[in-house]
């Protein structure tokens, strides 16, 4: 079986759909209402029958049945979720019912706001979204929080690493690939970095920062037939820090959007407790966009199936709610 995921990414307008959700092939949004109203109503909660319910529908397949249940009950179908439910099992539902584009806007709001900063989110969401997709969460960011997402980044970080999140955050990468400068690129990336003492991080950031995917996989390669090393070495003894981790998300992603997520999924779970905020994130984001490709790039990497490391990891409600979003054992 040949796997594209681990080395060429699958192009994001291929027609074959990659994700575990589908939408539900006989959906009655009224009929789901009533059902969740049933689950919800009296003593106890069916908490089975909302998982079921809801993991079984597309994003926006929920947004109707959130439509139909105010219309029916007159009250808010996530305020009625989140007075039944609890802990983690909660926060993934929640999630659920959140259209992508707001997700992501909610997810940075939280990243940058308050105390400190979550640059693992920030640079996640960043270096793997399309440009068209970070353009819509600039948007509904303004719309959502008042304020503008890059002013927001802006007062949080600094730097190079600073300059980098705001060029991704213009989401206007350069079309298709330049032929003539593919060489060219790879030799700047180099003198920039392996080839001087001290390092011009400008260089580096303009070129991963504007450059489209498909140019950057032939300067790649092209970089390694010229010096024998892969640009991910380059960065990792040139540069430190949140720089260096997200000048290595953009090649990585670069590289193969699915074999990220798989790497970052391994390392959520793979460590002393699991890292639940980044396992929940992934699977609900990805789980209508290319969850079968992170799936085969995690068994083809880690030779064990995503599905049982989460059972491993994980118990309850909220275990048997990511194994929907999984899809399968492989």
């Amino acid at each position: 079986m040949t796997h594209v995921c681990c080395s060429e990414p699958s192009p994001e307008n291929n027609m074959a759909y990659r994700g575990s959700v589908r939408p539900f092939v006989n959906f009655n949004a009224k009929h789901d209402a009533e059902l969740l109203h049933k689950a919800m109503k009296g003593l106890g909660t069916d908490e089975d029958a909302i998982l079921m319910l809801l993991a079984a529908r597309s994003n926006d397949q929920r947004q109707q049945i959130k439509a139909a249940y105010k219309k029916a009950n007159r009250k808010d179908l996530l305020s009625a979720l989140k007075s039944e439910l609890g802990g983690l099992f909660e926060s993934l539902i929640v999630a659920l019912m959140t259209p992508p584009v707001l997700y992501d806007a909610t997810l940075l709001h939280k990243a940058i706001k308050g105390v400190g900063t979550d640059d693992d989110v920030l640079i996640e969401i960043l270096a793997s979204r399309s440009g068209r997709h970070i353009r819509d969460v600039v948007k509904v960011y303004k719309k959502e929080f008042g304020n503008k997402l890059e002013k927001d980044i802006c007062s949080d970080t600094s730097g190079h690493y600073q300059k980098l999140l705001v060029i991704l955050l213009q989401g206007s990468r350069e079309e298709g690939v330049d032929e003539a400068s593919i060489e060219k690129d790879a030799k700047d990336l180099y003198a920039a970095g392996e080839g001087k003492f001290g390092t011009d991080e400008e260089k580096f950031i303009t070129i991963l920062g504007n450059r489209s995917a498909e140019h950057l996989r032939k300067v790649f390669e092209a970089y390694k037939k010229l010096y024998g090393s892969d640009i991910e070495d380059s960065i990792e003894g040139e540069t430190t820090g949140n720089l260096e981790n997200l000048l290595l998300a953009v090649v990585k992603c670069t590289r193969s959007v699915p074999a990220f997520f798989a790497e970052s999924l391994y390392r959520s779970m793979r460590r002393a407790g699991t890292d639940d905020d980044t396992l929940m994130r992934i699977m609900v984001s990805r789980s209508e966009v290319d969850m079968l490709d992170i799936r085969a790039c995690f068994k083809e990497t880690y030779g064990a199936s995503l599905y049982t490391t989460i059972q491993e990891d994980t118990t309850g409600a909220y275990q048997k709610a990511l194994l929907y979003l999984c899809g399968a054992n492989d």
